[in-house]
């Protein structure tokens, strides 16, 4: 076997230059390509991936042994075509003088469609004499699973066979030990003048002001030869799916504000392009490059954030997860009945068992949050038919939270994991260092997160509003439930002397008092009293946490405290999204305009695409927020943010069981002084909302208006 293709690079290997926030992403379902800005694929984080296995490792394109001097790269605003402008170096003498440096416009275009990779190079002659063109690709594949291209070492593989090539078309098999097959091929429009397994050299005469176009795809399977047609067609069919995607729901506009709504336009095609349209429904992926996969926890949240525009993706979330729910204990699995999925894989690592996460339940919060979004779901949407067909799911949902999830027997759920292979930590911070007492220590298991508690309030309210809107039995004991949970919270988590709550509680029942974001989760399921929840804002919202760009994860002087770390002092902005918007809960809105404005401020130096996370330095005047290096680009929860944020700014709430929406003493962002939401659904009615700001105060104004839905402003 050649070395050439024996060689396994990993994220690591990925250049300071090329740091994941530089690379561009395309995804289509399980598919997805990352590259760098010349649209190249070097082998460490980059790559073609389809179901967590690494089609294509290696692609690199050089004009005249050289690579092209890049003019400019991006991704569409609609997330469906990455397109590179580069100029050639000069050439070298081909039988006379060389061609100077500039002379050809080269232009890189790509998307993913159908498991497929679909590229055109166009090369156009500028020049005054005719070219000869030497174009070359060198390629491999590695079929690496994803958790070794994270860096998992793996001391045996499977076998990777010599590749094959036939005129136009190498095709690459590697059979695992899981005894799988696994092919992909490369594919040129134009035969090479030399084709190996590793390199395809062409040599082109292109006239002076001509153009020529050469397609190439890469697929799972085999190859159908490219062409134009082929590209057009499949590159329309990309393009209207991708549309579909993000016109679900109602919109949210700013009509004199052109940059806010870019942002906008660019959070919704990152969820778009995110979301897989699965037999069950749409499911948010979590993030590209390594999470583009169903999770429960990130896929919930998402939906939450979006609910209030567009319903179909909780739907569809509460329907893939109900369908994916534990019915047996299994500590490698880290799953007991009823017990909803953290995340799914699908490549060999995991068919082997070598890591857990081919079925994987080690999330603490996320059966919790499945029963709290189901009753969010019915009251925004009123669907009680899809409510009725998930309700035996609930009920196994909260018998895992007293019989499995109440390890302790006292009344609080905690997490301790079932084999060393599984996470340490199974709250949304999962990082081994992110949960700790205030000297550093780490706590025993099973420990109980206070964020968690409340997604355990919000689930029992939940179960008490629908069985009482299904005519269920138990209306009363869900109630009971909420209220004795929400007691045992304010009396063990509370800390008096700090004005603030603990981060968790530790086997033996101690406080961890560290002070971190966690707090502002339970501020958003509305379980603290009013006078504390505002002590708790009030702390958030000062320099311990705000770092001018969002909410740290932990405060500053907090034992690990460490603004580049994963989990302790980052900024990750659904974790700001969900403090504001519990913030807005207790009448703090001009707090969530404050945070939306930071966050904006932030989104606007990472191209408007907010990163899974960034690091928590202080905001300096005339400097951007410093990048995390290996941070999700694109990410669901982060590009939901703004929506969430948005939704709590105006003080929206969407009662489609009776037909009502209210608006709460709304506040527009600084510098918007109008937006308009249009198309928001209500049961069978429609209504478009106009907000504007008047003086000091924001209005709204009904405007478009079908079926029977009233508008109810509060304050």
């Amino acid at each position: 076997m050649d070395d050439a293709y024996s060689v396994q690079t990993t994220a690591a290997d990925t250049s300071e230059a090329d740091g994941l926030e530089r690379l561009m992403a395309l995804k289509d379902a399980d598919t997805f390509c990352v590259a760098d800005g010349w649209g190249d694929m070097k082998g460490g984080a980059d790559g073609l991936f389809d179901h967590d296995t690494r089609l294509l490792s290696r692609l690199v394109m050089t004009v005249g042994q050289a690579r092209p001097s890049r003019l400019s790269s991006g991704v569409s605003q609609d997330n469906v075509f990455f397109t590179c402008h580069s100029t050639n170096r000069p050439l070298p003498p081909m039988g006379g003088r060389s061609a100077p440096a500039g002379v050809l416009h080269i232009e890189r275009r790509r998307f993913v469609w159908d498991r497929r990779l679909f590229e055109r190079v166009r090369i156009e002659n500028h020049g005054i004499e005719d070219v000869l063109l030497p174009l070359a690709f060198d390629f491999g594949a590695d079929f690496a699973d994803i958790f070794q291209v994270r860096g998992t070492f793996r001391d045996k593989r499977g076998t990777l066979e010599t590749p094959t090539h036939d005129g136009r078309r190498v095709t690459f098999r590697y059979r695992g030990l899981d005894d799988v097959e696994r092919v992909s091929c490369l594919a040129f429009s134009e035969p090479p003048a030399r084709l190996t397994g590793s390199r395809a050299e062409f040599m082109f005469s292109l006239p002076m002001g001509k153009r020529m176009d050469l397609y190439v795809e890469c697929a799972a399977d085999s190859c159908s030869p490219p062409d134009e047609a082929r590209f057009r067609l499949n590159a329309v069919q990309a393009r209207l799916a991708m549309r579909i995607r993000r016109r679900r729901g109602a919109s949210v506009r700013g009509p004199r504000s052109p940059r806010f709504n870019d942002w906008l336009d660019q959070s919704r095609a990152d969820v778009a392009l995110l979301t897989t349209d699965l037999p069950t429904g749409p499911y948010p992926y979590a993030g590209v490059p390594w999470f583009s996969t169903p999770f429960g926890r990130d896929g919930i949240i998402t939906a939450w954030q979006m609910l209030w525009l567009d319903p179909s993706l909780a739907k569809g979330v509460l329907t893939y997860l109900a369908k994916r729910q534990a019915t047996e204990v299994s500590a490698f699995q880290d799953s007991a009945p009823g017990k909803i999925m953290h995340e799914t894989r699908g490549g060999e690592m995991s068919a082997l068992g070598e890591v857990p996460f081919g079925l994987y339940y080690g999330g603490v919060d996320t059966t919790c949050l499945f029963v709290a979004l189901a009753g969010a779901y019915a009251r925004r949407t009123g669907d009680l038919e899809t409510i009725r067909a998930l309700w035996p799911n609930l009920i196994a949902a909260t018998r895992w939270m007293t019989d499995y999830g109440d390890a302790n027997g006292d009344g609080l759920i905690s997490y301790q994991r079932g084999a060393d292979t599984g996470l340490s930590n199974q709250g949304w911070k999962d990082s081994e260092d992110s949960i700790f007492h205030a000297d550093g220590r780490f706590p025993k298991g099973p420990i109980a997160l206070l964020e968690v508690q409340g997604y355990a309030y919000s689930a029992w309210q939940a179960m008490a509003d629908l069985s009482l809107q299904l005519d269920e039995q138990g209306q009363a004991e869900w109630a009971a439930r909420a209220e004795s949970t929400r007691q045992l919270v304010e009396d063990r988590f509370w800390m008096e002397d700090e004005g603030f709550y603990a981060i968790a509680l530790d086997g033996d029942g101690a406080q961890c008092r560290a002070i971190g974001s966690n707090a502002g989760h339970l501020l958003f399921t509305g379980l603290p009293s009013r006078e504390r929840a505002l002590r708790v804002a009030k702390r958030m919202l000062s320099a311990e946490f705000r770092s001018g760009w969002g909410i740290r994860t932990l405060a500053t002087g907090q034992a690990r405290f460490n603004p580049i770390s994963y989990h302790d002092g980052s900024v990750w902005p659904h974790d700001t999204a969900m403090a504001a918007a519990g913030m807005a809960r207790y009448g703090e809105r001009r707090a969530v305009a404050l945070l939306l404005g930071e966050i904006y401020a932030a989104a606007a130096s990472f191209n408007l695409r907010l990163p899974e996370l960034f690091c928590g330095f202080e905001r300096m005047p005339g400097e951007a927020p410093i990048a995390y290096p290996v941070a999700c680009l694109p990410q669901a929860w982060a590009a939901g943010s703004v929506f969430l944020m948005l939704q709590a700014a105006l003080g929206v709430k969407v009662d489609a069981i009776e037909g009502v929406v209210e608006i709460d003493d709304p506040v527009l962002p600084s510098g918007i002084d109008r937006l308009n939401v249009t198309n928001l659904q209500v049961g069978d009615g429609v209504v478009d909302l106009a907000f504007q700001q008047l003086g000091n105060h924001t209005v709204v104004m009904p405007r478009r208006r079908e079926g029977k839905v009233s508008v109810r402003s509060l304050g």
